[in-house]
């Protein structure tokens, strides 16, 4: 019991060290990848300071695990590296029996980080999304970046030169409209203005002294159109840029749920697709009845003017029936269509969730991961340093990142499962760890 004490003890100083200084890095490389949105836009310093707090917390589910990974490096590597380990193990206590205090500590923290992660963590991202609308509210132009493309907005991606923050005005404005699958238009302007409605469910942009360049992608044979105008107009859908009212009832995104919440909408999706599957089963139907009826199916129908004789029109009808038939085709044809689209997107959405639900037991789950690899690589590299174990653990936590990337996105679309995606990393870590262990025993 003493030594399970002391062993604890060792790691708790190289613990909170290296928590504080993987903060300090997430929190660094945060305020330098958003700087250039904060400053200079006549925000308060109290609203970057909640801004701020309110993203300390998805820092706070990354630093934890890779602090338990430097400090359990640390302490069994000072512990080897004054011969400590070896007179333990000399005593006839394990490398195996000493990490049993400390994996039990990993396991209690692995609890603390779920629940943080579900209830902590989703009102977090929720508050900073809220807020980050609540600025846009007041200055729309936070959502556009000088000389930059801006994300997805209502379907078009926009190009500013020149922002003023103050005013709200705009100079050589560039927009690609591709809301319209059909249609791609493109709009500029030498200056204008943007704003928005009343019910924050549209960014209203007003241009002016330009031109709209439009092209019909389906059929590029169509005429281009280019009309210029001095003063116009344009409405976009500002859903996802956290426009709705502020409140408990405003819209949560897949990041702001916990997992109990997410899995109801999942189960809700699930529901949905099945009963988009009777529709298109009752919709493939529908289409093999009306191809059935059609008598030539390689005839290429041609309108006829009306003749004066009988035969001439007994042809007409029989071509108008034909293309009656083929119209009705056609149209079953885009309703198949139309529920396969929802189909796949309501798929995609369930992957989503899945993803979010798995990665709030996964990212926790890496404090036992990382115990397993830390301690008996801690006795075999028999260095305490913390130079050696933040290598490592940097190392380490790449490979862990990167595979919890590559696992989510092969996930949203659709090419792996999202509990393997999610789980993998946790799997082939856990599985090197358990042999460093038994190879250190």
């Amino acid at each position: 019991m003493i030594l399970y004490k002391y062993i604890l003890k060792s790691h708790i100083g190289p613990f909170l060290f290296a928590f504080a200084t993987v903060v300090f890095l997430f929190l660094f490389q945060f305020i330098y990848k958003t700087i250039d949105q904060l400053v200079g836009k006549g925000l308060s310093i109290w609203l970057i300071v909640q801004l701020i707090s309110y993203n300390m917390a998805w820092i706070v589910t990354l630093a934890v695990p890779m602090a338990v990974l430097v400090a359990t490096l640390m302490a069994f590597g000072n512990l080897a590296s004054t011969n400590e380990l070896t007179i333990i193990k000399a005593g006839g206590i394990s490398l195996r029996r000493m990490m049993i205090p400390v994996i039990l500590c990993s396991i209690i923290l692995f609890y603390l980080m779920v629940k943080f992660n579900n209830e902590v963590l989703p009102e977090a991202n929720h508050q900073a999304r809220v807020l980050l609308g609540d600025i846009s509210r007041t200055k729309p132009t936070f959502i556009l970046e000088p000389g930059k493309f801006s994300d997805d907005i209502g379907g078009a991606k926009i190009l500013v030169r020149k922002i003023d923050p103050v005013s709200n005005k705009l100079e050589d404005i560039y927009i690609y409209d591709y809301s319209n699958p059909q249609v791609r238009n493109i709009f500029t302007a030498k200056s204008g203005d943007i704003g928005f409605t009343a019910d924050l469910n549209n960014i209203v942009m007003n241009l002016e002294n330009g031109e709209i360049h439009q092209l019909n992608v389906i059929n590029p044979s169509q005429k281009y159109k280019k009309v210029k105008f001095n003063k116009h107009r344009i409405t976009l859908s500002s859903e996802g840029f956290g426009l709705q009212q502020s409140g408990e009832g405003s819209f949560r995104g897949d990041r702001e749920l916990s997992a109990d919440s997410m899995v109801s909408i999942r189960d809700s999706l699930i529901a949905q697709v099945n009963d988009m599957s009777g529709k298109l089963s009752s919709a493939s139907s529908e289409l093999a009845l009306e191809l059935a009826k059609i008598p030539y199916r390689n005839l290429t129908i041609r309108r006829t003017g009306v003749t004066s004789d009988s035969l001439g029109q007994s042809l007409n009808q029989a071509n108008s029936n034909i293309i009656s038939l083929y119209d009705n085709v056609i149209m079953k044809k885009t309703q198949r269509q139309g529920i396969v689209l929802n189909s796949r997107s309501l798929l995609s959405q369930v992957s989503r969730y899945e993803v979010e639900i798995y990665k709030k037991y996964s990212i926790p789950f890496a404090c036992i991961v990382f115990v397993l690899i830390g301690a008996p690589l801690g006795y075999r590299v028999k260095k305490g340093g913390f130079g050696i174990s933040a290598g490592f653990s940097l190392l380490f936590f790449l490979i862990y990142w990167a595979s919890l990337i590559g696992g989510e996105k092969l996930a949203d679309r659709g090419l792996l499962s999202p509990l393997l995606g999610m789980w993998i990393a946790d799997i082939v870590l856990g599985i090197f760890g358990l042999y460093l262990m038994f190879k250190s025993s």
